[in-house]
């Protein structure tokens, strides 16, 4: 975990450098020397407000988690029809694979550079894949819907899908909307 949370320009600049670099090359493929000098910050400022490259790499990867439940928040407050949430967050799957997070999910990125299970970056890793779980499932739940679990369980692999056929696919490829298509159709048939 990161070793400490006091927002500081220099912490926010390393912080939003290293997310930047992680995303765009992966994790492994980025040294906290570079780091450190596009962030325009010493080594001794990284290391007092990060505990090394794998602390600095939780503290991404839990942004990433707090923007998702910003947007599920903010889903939530722009309506109170469960139904019409549902809705929302179909489409913001949608979004976040073509228009957000078009090199994939920064988690499945995260977990592929990190195999151990027990590392602090699979530990935050899976922190969000239980919270988005479980969060789908209580909005199927608030939607009247029968098996919530195993409906979020398949919405959670279609949304890993989705990311990665997004990446892989990319964007501009033909069949790009195809994806986007097969994604809403699945997700329509898991939500009947």
């Amino acid at each position: 975990m990161s070793t400490t949370t006091t927002p500081s320009e220099p912490r926010d600049r390393l912080l939003r450098t290293a997310a930047q670099l992680f995303y765009a090359e992966g994790i492994t493929a980025v040294g906290v020397d570079r780091i450190v000098a596009e962030a325009g910050v010493t080594r001794a400022t990284m290391y007092r407000h990060f505990a090394g490259k794998e602390g600095l790499v939780v503290a991404y990867l839990e942004q990433e988690d707090a923007t998702l439940r910003a947007l599920f928040a903010g889903a939530a407050a722009q309506t109170s029809d469960p139904h019409e949430l549902v809705a929302a967050v179909i489409d913001g799957i949608a979004a976040d694979a073509t228009q957000l997070h078009r090199r994939g999910c920064p988690f499945i990125n995260a977990s592929a550079e990190f195999p151990d299970p027990s590392s602090t970056v699979r530990q935050v890793v899976r922190h969000h894949r239980d919270w988005f779980r479980e969060t789908l499932a209580q909005l199927l739940r608030g939607a009247g819907l029968d098996d919530p679990d195993q409906r979020a369980a398949s919405l959670v692999l279609l949304r890993d899908a989705m990311l990665v056929g997004s990446y892989l696919d990319g964007q501009d490829e033909p069949g790009a909307e195809s994806l986007e298509s097969a994604f809403r159709s699945s997700a329509a048939r898991v939500l009947a």
